[in-house]
């Protein structure tokens, strides 16, 4: 299994075209030891073949033309996307879908029910949709059964529910369905070594919690360092929890979380917002990362 991070900041991207905190502003005035990135995604395929893209972000063009595998180029017009899974019914991870829309074919598309309602109700990109290529939508349950994605051989995924705030658009904004969010567990099935991928993870739970501790490679929610990180910079009224995120520092963060878990577990931060210091790579806080044996995920990884 061969997992390929296509972006990794949070939505906005790094820098963000309209912030100029001392992140977004420090690297384009080259003042800060930093590497910008693209909004959250990845793409897994098997030791051959075509790919799953899990989650379509805003920058889906610019990561495409940025990996050369998704277009291999073997016919007049092609793609290396078997098809796409998505996570939630967020902008930052579903607005990508409108630039798959000359695909000649129902695009194969994996949700959950509540994201499908969102997707139809609440931000009807998928009726858009219907008026181009289509969508072929298939069913994510959440009963612990695995799935996987014809042309993406021997790979197959499990949906793990996650508490996290739907989209502000969401029917169920305010009163969140298991399915807003979910976690992918991805395991190969040569060698039964597996990743977790979480970049939406508000609080822990038991089944977040073993699906972390089975995982050989963890990548999970990096959005912010502290939970009045938005706040104490005056950008925004709410803490990182009030939309989602499990902060990395402080009592019950995520930090604390991955040094729960296995010795042998890869621990990698992703969905990474443009204000959080562990993009500084001069910063303590990015010493403390790697102090505690916690990488920070940039495009490109794979």
């Amino acid at each position: 299994m061969l997992i390929h991070i296509l972006g990794s900041a949070a939505g906005g991207g790094f820098p963000q075209w309209n912030c100029n905190c001392r992140n977004c502003s420090g690297l384009r005035e080259g003042r800060l030891r930093a590497v910008a990135r693209t909004q959250s995604s990845l793409c897994v395929r098997g030791d051959a073949g075509d790919w799953a893209l899990v989650n379509a972000s805003p920058d889906l063009l610019q990561q495409i033309k940025a990996t050369p595998a998704l277009q291999p180029g073997r016919a007049a017009r092609d793609t290396g996307i078997a098809g796409v899974v998505l996570m939630d019914g967020q902008v930052d991870h579903t607005t990508g879908l409108y630039m798959l829309r000359e695909l000649g074919r129902p695009l194969p598309l994996w949700c959950t029910d509540p994201v499908f309602e969102d997707l139809t109700r609440g931000n009807p990109i998928l009726g858009v949709l219907g008026h181009f290529c289509g969508v072929a939508r298939q069913a994510i349950t959440l009963d612990g059964r695995a799935f996987q994605v014809p042309g993406v051989a021997g790979v197959r995924f499990t949906a793990v529910p996650l508490w996290s705030k739907p989209a502000p658009y969401s029917p169920h904004r305010e009163n969140p369905q298991p399915g807003n969010n979910i976690g992918l567990l991805m395991v190969d099935e040569a060698s039964g070594r597996s990743a977790f991928y979480a970049p939406g993870l508000g609080q822990r739970s038991e089944a977040a919690d073993a699906a972390m501790r089975s995982a050989d490679c963890v990548l999970v929610d990096g959005t912010f360092w502290r939970d009045d990180e938005m706040l104490a910079l005056g950008l925004s009224s709410k803490r990182a929890r009030d939309i989602g995120h499990l902060p990395q520092d402080g009592a019950g963060g995520m930090l604390e979380w991955l040094d729960s878990l296995p010795a042998r577990t890869r621990k990698l931060l992703i969905h990474i917002n443009n204000t959080n210091p562990i993009l500084d790579e001069d910063s303590p806080q990015r010493a403390e990362l790697a102090r505690r044996g916690v990488e920070v995920a940039y495009d490109g990884l794979e």
